[in-house]
């Protein structure tokens, strides 16, 4: 007899679905896919069936996708599936054969998802595939969200037979005959879970034969612990994490250095933003060393700054790293700087340079002009000084972080002298003076993208 009650109690006690939602179930039409569907029919639920064909069995998976279909022609349902040439995808990414079905599978589940207007997808993991997956995951090495595995429900996905075992699935196929495909991949050591099911668990259950109740007792206490971790580290990163600007946080060094337990809160703070475990151990290294310091993430940089950490989301915009400009129209824009130009006959006083306006003797320039990225080495002639100045220990001077330097524009004459740190100080060799006769006048100004 089919568990229904049992199954119809599991999604209700984990909130999976409500009885009146659509749900898509992923068919393999190996035993665990069938028995789910097979559930669904009985409760009389909605759902719709999918299938992939990866290619990577010929005439057996060409077999799977035909017994699929039938499956759902028997439950009157609708069948969708596509094939996958799989082997070609994880060559041209360069990644294995099974991250390349994964990753097409759940690509394509989610856009049946959404076009057809399902609430959930359903997939097929059961008890025993907890108990791999933690297995597994002790092997590669994990933190506290990989001890409990498989979760119920993550976002649209949801696994209805969690209750099961594979051998309690198994009685229940048999005892119904019910009919199901055979992956003969499935009896292969070469893959990495294929081992520890065939080899690994029966060993572990000659020592305890209930190991998948174990393992999901131990998996319930890991996911509340996780949950009060999560729930603690949210406070504490409310209570570091000062945001300074829409892109930017500032965290005090001595903060960070106060933390206890410090590898596993360092991890959990920085997790969000995508820093691996290794950079975060180079960065708490790096603590005592010279400022200037940069660590990255895919979408973020750490950045050492004397007595602070400045945190900053990398920068959408893709702008050229030199812009040349001649003096049509009356402004230029370069990254998220506008500077307006305005040229005039000026008598003999002098003019001098403000923070977001520079003046220039008009006939000392030469064109086109150039805005620019800072450059190790960059040097120029401070205005009011005789001698020449790094632009990078003006920086340092004035305390300008690593991620801000980046975003100062140059603004250079066709010679390659610097004319202004855009914002900061102008050249002295090009100031307006007593022998001006026309003075141009650029002033900085921050522009927005609309």
């Amino acid at each position: 007899m089919l568990p229904t009650s049992r199954f119809l109690s599991f999604v209700a006690q984990q909130k999976l679905f409500n009885p009146t939602d659509k749900v898509l179930l992923t068919v393999s039409g190996g035993r665990d896919s069938v028995l789910l569907c097979h559930l669904f029919n009985a409760a009389r639920l909605d759902f719709g069936i999918a299938h992939c064909n990866f290619g990577l069995r010929s005439e057996e998976s060409d077999a799977d996708e035909l017994f699929t279909k039938d499956l759902a022609d028997s439950f009157k349902v609708p069948f969708y599936s596509v094939r996958f040439d799989t082997s070609d995808y994880a060559q041209s990414r360069s990644i294995s054969t099974q991250m390349a079905a994964r990753e097409l599978r759940y690509n394509w589940f989610e856009e049946i998802r959404q076009t057809y207007g399902y609430q959930y997808i359903a997939l097929a993991h059961h008890a025993s595939d907890t108990t791999e997956t933690v297995l597994l995951n002790l092997t590669r090495g994990t933190g506290i969200a990989g001890l409990h595995g498989i979760l119920p429900k993550r976002d649209f996905l949801i696994r209805p037979l969690l209750f099961l075992s594979r051998d309690e699935i198994s009685v229940i196929i048999e005892s119904e005959n019910i009919p199901y495909r055979e992956d003969s991949s499935n009896l292969s050591s070469k893959y990495a879970r294929n081992k520890i099911r065939l080899e690994v668990v029966p060993r572990l259950k000659d020592l305890n034969p209930g190991l998948d109740e174990t393992f999901e007792a131990n998996a319930r206490r890991f996911i509340q612990v996780e949950d009060f971790l999560n729930t603690e580290v949210g406070k504490l990163r409310e209570r570091l994490f000062i945001q300074i600007s829409k892109t930017q946080f500032e965290i005090r060094l001595e903060d960070l250095k106060s933390l206890s337990p410090k590898q596993l809160l360092l991890y959990e703070l920085f997790k969000p933003f995508g820093f691996s475990e290794a950079v975060l151990t180079d960065f708490a290294q790096s603590w005592e060393s010279q400022p200037g310091k940069l660590f990255k993430s895919q979408t973020y940089t750490l950045l050492l700054d004397r007595n602070r950490v400045l945190l900053e989301k990398k920068s959408e915009q893709h702008h050229s790293s030199e812009i040349l400009f001649d003096l049509k129209g009356n402004d230029v824009v370069f990254g998220s700087t506008r500077l307006i130009f305005d040229i005039r006959e000026i008598g003999s006083t002098m003019i001098s340079p403000l923070k977001d306006k520079a003046f220039f003797d008009f006939s000392l320039l030469q064109f086109p002009l150039k805005l620019r990225q800072w450059n190790i080495g960059d040097y120029f002639f401070p205005f009011g000084m005789k001698g020449k100045k790094k632009v990078s220990d003006l920086f340092r001077e004035l305390k300008i972080p690593l991620t801000e330097k980046k975003n100062i524009p140059i603004l250079e004459n066709a010679n390659g002298d610097i004319l202004w740190v855009v914002g900061y100080r102008s050249d002295n060799r090009y100031k307006v003076s007593s022998q001006t006769k026309k003075v141009i006048t650029f002033e900085k100004l921050k522009h927005h993208d609309n």
